[in-house]
């Protein structure tokens, strides 16, 4: 085995952890393979080359990965691949005083079976029994359980 078949294996290691990384989801056989190839190539420079060969290959892989990170940060390659919004909505606030069963509202969105519903004019994330209720339907609230509504159409008595 000489530098070509070293320099392939390290090569192959970023490869595969490039992959792994920003194409392929999670940590998984991939990431194993990149990080397997670079220490089967660091540990050949060692073997076959001598103490000096194959730290100075540690050493190269490092700065060169070092740099790979540095020059990914800085050209804001991060920015572009991730996720940039923030999540507003919030969990169900039951004022028990404000909101009981029984109580009367109106469906805002199409609650198929969840919705938004605003009852004691105030806007709530709501849920059907199941059916698909259309908007501004009249609805009733069957159950509160925690941060859960379930509401049903109002029956007429």
């Amino acid at each position: 085995m000489g530098w070509g078949s070293i320099i392939f294996l390290i090569v192959l290691g970023f490869i595969a952890l490039f992959l792994e990384v920003f194409v392929i989801p999670g940590f998984g056989v991939v990431g194993i393979l990149g990080i397997v190839s670079f220490v089967i190539g660091i540990y050949q420079a060692y073997a076959i080359y001598g103490v000096l060969a194959g730290t100075l290959t540690l050493l190269a892989t490092a700065f060169v990965a070092i740099a790979l990170v540095v020059i990914s940060l800085r050209t804001k390659t991060w920015k572009k691949i991730m996720l940039d919004s923030n999540i507003d909505s919030k969990v169900n606030e039951i004022d028990e005083e404000k909101l009981q069963v029984g109580d009367l509202g109106v469906a805002v969105s199409r609650l198929a079976p969840v919705g938004k519903a605003r009852i004691n004019d105030k806007m709530f994330e709501v849920q059907s029994m199941g059916e698909f209720i259309d908007v501004n339907a009249e609805i009733e609230v069957l159950r509160i359980e925690k941060s859960k509504i379930t509401v049903g159409v109002k029956q007429d008595n």
